[in-house]
């Protein structure tokens, strides 16, 4: 992948892009939130400064311009899930990934049935996980 290409998610408090930054040129935080934009702007002002992570609204971003689109727990917050997904899959260029995370009782539908609506909308090599990667150290408290 090229690493000067962007990345993209939900930056909720800015935790995702600041982590992001630390492996990509360019990592650009998309949340129509303006609360979360802004806990999000305080969190990674240094980032910002250096042009490392830009926030934004929408994404802006042309056809095939960023390599890996990651959502980690927005699933379930989309009003349109194959919309969302026709936008990650025009704005990924070849070879580019997206990487879909939830928890599994937030998800609006069955994962094979979300697997089939991934799979119209373009991506392939779809795969589903279910479980706690951390299981081991979860005993007391479940994911």
């Amino acid at each position: 992948m090229d690493p000067r290409r962007g990345r993209r998610g939900g930056p909720g408090p800015g935790v995702g892009p600041a982590a992001a930054a630390e492996r990509s040129a360019h990592v650009i935080g998309i949340d129509p939130s303006d609360v979360m934009r802004a806990m999000a702007q305080r969190r990674c002002a240094p980032l910002i400064a250096r042009d490392r992570v830009r926030l934004a609204a929408r994404t802006g971003r042309p056809d095939t311009s960023v390599d890996v689109v990651i959502a980690v727990n927005k699933l379930q917050l989309w009003p349109g899930i194959p919309a969302a997904l026709a936008g990650f899959h025009r704005v990924l260029g070849p070879g580019g990934r997206l990487l879909l995370s939830t928890h599994e009782r937030w998800l609006p539908t069955d994962l094979t049935t979300l697997a089939t609506t991934v799979e119209a909308a373009g991506f392939t090599s779809v795969r589903t996980w279910t479980g706690c990667p951390r299981a081991a150290a979860h005993r007391r408290r479940p994911c």
